[in-house]
């Protein structure tokens, strides 16, 4: 059935959500037409087209059918191509509610923490936000320990739905340790996430989507100087 199909995912190289969606097609094994698209600037009609509510990536075009969102990108993957490759996520409907809800937990508290920390307006923000991201983090051990039950991955002995969800953040998580000089994911605080980090990096499937790091860290340092030119151009503004 894979063969027979046309699978293309509008994406954008630095996202994670983007990343998720190809860490689900390359554990599946699946062959796809990657379009990078210019999120900052002039979108495509492509994208404007298939994703009109949001027009943002990724979108997953299978046979020009537009499917929008990551997380349930990454689920229809797992429906339509469920004899391709390890099942993402688990046939039991209560095993399966509880990959969703530690999913849906990643994208509230971690990515929204992890947003704050790099974004925030003020140093007290940042530090706010790294605080809760440290927590998230503490908490996100705590459900590796209760879903794998001592095997490698959220998914037990293969990588799962929540595997695939965290794994979005892999790189970005790296460049901002560079950045920081700290681990986010702890072996102190977080050994079993922090081991999670390195077993799920060094995963064939993993590195053949996985961004370069040291090109997420200078795209980190440009931002940053942009917000930082911005900023100080409304203070010269307000003092004149």
């Amino acid at each position: 059935m894979a063969g027979e199909d046309e699978l293309k995912l509008l994406g954008m190289w630095a996202s994670p959500f983007v990343l998720r969606a190809r860490l689900a097609l390359s554990f599946k094994g699946l062959r796809y037409e990657y379009v990078e698209e210019e999120i900052f600037g002039n979108k495509s009609e492509l994208l404007l087209k298939s994703n009109p509510i949001h027009k943002k990536v990724p979108v997953l075009i299978h046979n020009g059918k537009p499917i929008c969102e990551s997380q349930i990108i990454v689920q229809y993957i797992d429906e339509v191509y469920g004899a391709a490759g390890p099942s993402l996520l688990p046939t039991d409907p209560y095993d399966r509610a509880v990959a969703c809800f530690w999913a849906a937990y990643i994208d509230d508290k971690l990515f929204s923490s992890f947003m704050m920390m790099i974004m925030g307006k003020t140093e007290e923000e940042k530090a706010e936000g790294r605080k809760q991201l440290f927590a998230a983090a503490e908490t996100l051990e705590g459900a590796l320990k209760e879903c794998s039950e001592g095997k490698p991955f959220f998914g037990g002995d293969n990588v799962g739905f929540v595997d695939i969800a965290l794994g979005g953040f892999v790189a970005w998580v790296l460049a901002r340790d560079r950045l920081s000089g700290l681990k986010h994911f702890d072996a102190d605080k977080t050994p079993l996430l922090a081991a999670w980090l390195e077993r799920f990096s060094s995963l064939n499937e993993t590195k053949a989507v996985m961004p370069d790091v040291e090109k997420l860290v200078e795209l980190s340092k440009r931002r940053q100087a942009q917000a930082d030119a911005a900023a100080a151009v409304v203070q010269g503004n307000r003092s004149g």
